[in-house]
């Protein structure tokens, strides 16, 4: 999970470790048979929905396709909005502040990609090492939901 080029250029630009307020998107998606594509996160190790920060100029849906292709090879449809809110504040280790404005989306698997092996499990290992279809309800081993 590196950080994009346009935000190195504005902490460079003078913003230093001010807090910067990002638009993300999740992208929650189903296969034909209601399970949910998730990616282990290489932050923490956690099972998560796959999800990311747009790039300037770049719709929500947009941002939602290309993050869940980069970090699965899984190519999405949008279906709805589900959720849209503001994130808590997180640090990182680096001392760099973000808030996040999170639009989460319900999405299907696009008709011909496979959810049991093949393309669909080719990983991003700077975000999501490992990607896995999960059955709804299921949360072992799942980042927490947000308050």
């Amino acid at each position: 999970m590196s950080t994009p080029e346009f935000i190195r250029e504005i902490r460079a630009a003078g913003a230093g470790h001010l807090l910067l307020l990002l638009p993300g998107v999740t992208a929650v998606v189903f296969d034909d048979e209601g399970r949910v594509l998730l990616g282990r996160r290489a932050d923490t190790g956690r099972w998560s929905v796959v999800g990311g920060i747009a790039e300037p100029g770049e719709q929500p849906a947009e941002t939602a396709v290309r993050e869940v292709y980069e970090e699965t090879a899984v190519r999405c449809v949008p279906e709805r909005v589900v959720l849209v809110q503001m994130l808590e504040p997180v640090t990182y280790a680096n001392g760099d502040p973000y808030g996040n404005l999170r639009k989460r989306h319900g999405w299907r698997i696009s008709a011909g990609q496979h959810t049991t092996g093949g393309p669909a499990w080719k990983h991003d290992p700077r975000s999501h090492r490992r990607t896995r279809i999960c059955r709804q309800g299921r949360r072992e081993g799942l980042a927490p939901r947000p308050a």
